[in-house]
């Protein structure tokens, strides 16, 4: 027996040989050793709440001193008021403009002109002795969503990463990064509280979770952030891919449609990062390929079929067909081609598949012939882009 097996057995005798010497003697061993290991249970609970609000507060403090040295870097490379003004505010599909509160209507009387929001952005962080750079407090930023912090601090980074890139203001972001895992950390934090959200949606959707998604996306889409980004959380981006697309698939209840084009188009939002739609496509490609096989097997035996997953299939081929589409208009089809094994398989299987299953399931090969077009059309222009001088 080697040194330690032989301490944790020698600990575990004299624990329990205390736990026999202290009992109270209306008490059985056993029952007293219940009884104790509650108490602990409890006590670690407690301190482990402890722990994670201590560290929640000290990220949150990294947050704000990284805003604020890159903020006071701006100050130093030029007055950031004439750029603030002259910037168009940012709006799409899931969010609002950049200064807006995420998913309320205002009133007309509510409402604040664009000139005016950048004047107040400006005001905002007029810069201090000790400049602190407070996080924008947004409509979604209460108690009860503990993730809006994160979301704040991303915004707002994004919003001063604009700002360095351009004329006079132009920062060398590369000064801060040793307080990059602040960034990575609130990445990742917010990427475990997607996950939790995801794996059990909730009708109707909160501006706040399709805004997150929009977030993430660009932020990825940055050289200098994803770079950080990806080196922590890569394991973590891939478990949330895994989770829409499983909820895709696996929701079966009756009035599932709306979530699943929510949760379709959180997919395509993620997919607009060109770093990340190569291996959303191989993972869509993948199902499908996979649900192919199985109508085939099916088709040869006359077997009943899961009727929920086969209407389910049709928003990947939806997010699939908005991805390609996307990765042609970008001109980045020379990283999507038929090196991926899963692309290599569906257009291998291509045709065979459609002859067999066109009679049985005709509209499911029609998406089929659709998406082996798009693909086709992807792989033609990257040969044409390789054989350019």
């Amino acid at each position: 027996m080697d040194d330690r097996a032989w301490y944790l057995r020698t600990s575990k005798l004299a624990l329990a040989l205390a736990i026999i010497h202290s009992k109270p003697a209306d008490k059985s061993s056993r029952d007293y050793a219940e009884h104790l290991s509650r108490v602990v249970s409890g006590q670690e609970a407690k301190w482990r709440s402890k722990v994670e609000a201590l560290e929640a507060e000290v990220l949150q403090l990294r947050q704000k001193l990284l805003l604020s040295r890159i903020y006071s870097g701006l100050f130093k490379s030029g007055d950031p008021s004439s750029q603030l003004q002259a910037q168009e505010p940012r709006s799409s599909e899931n969010t609002l403009s950049l200064l807006e509160d995420s998913g309320c209507g205002l009133s007309n009387e509510q409402r604040t002109e664009p000139s005016e929001m950048s004047q107040h952005f400006v005001e905002s962080c007029t810069p201090t002795p000790f400049p602190p750079l407070p996080i924008v407090k947004r409509h979604w930023a209460t108690p009860e969503n503990p993730l809006s912090s994160h979301m704040q601090f991303l915004q707002r980074l994004l919003e001063l990463k604009n700002l360095t890139a351009s004329g006079s203001l132009k920062t060398d972001l590369s000064l801060f990064e040793t307080d990059s895992s602040a960034v990575s950390d609130s990445v990742f934090q917010l990427l475990d509280g997607l996950i939790t959200f995801y794996r059990k949606p909730k009708f109707p959707f909160s501006s706040f979770w399709t805004e997150a998604v929009d977030t993430l996306a660009r932020l990825i889409s940055d050289c200098d952030l994803s770079n950080h980004i990806l080196k922590k959380c890569s394991k973590k981006l891939e478990e949330f891919e895994k989770t829409l697309l499983q909820i895709i698939l696996r929701n079966n209840h009756i009035n599932r449609f709306q979530v699943q084009h929510y949760v379709s188009q959180s997919l395509v939002t993620l997919g607009s990062c060109s770093l990340l739609r190569k291996s959303i496509i191989s993972l869509l490609l993948s199902e499908v390929n996979s649900f192919a096989d199985d109508l085939g097997a099916v088709n040869q035996v006359q077997a009943s079929y899961d009727v929920t997953c086969y209407e389910n299939i049709f928003y990947l081929f939806w997010v699939l067909e908005q991805l390609l589409q996307k990765e042609t208009k970008e001109g980045n089809t020379s990283s999507i081609g038929h090196d991926d094994q899963e692309i290599r398989k569906f257009l291998q299987k291509h045709d065979e598949t459609i002859f067999q299953l066109s009679d049985a399931f005709p509209l499911f090969t029609f998406y089929l012939w659709r998406l082996g077009i798009l693909l086709n059309s992807v792989e033609t222009e990257t040969v044409e882009n390789n054989s350019l001088p």
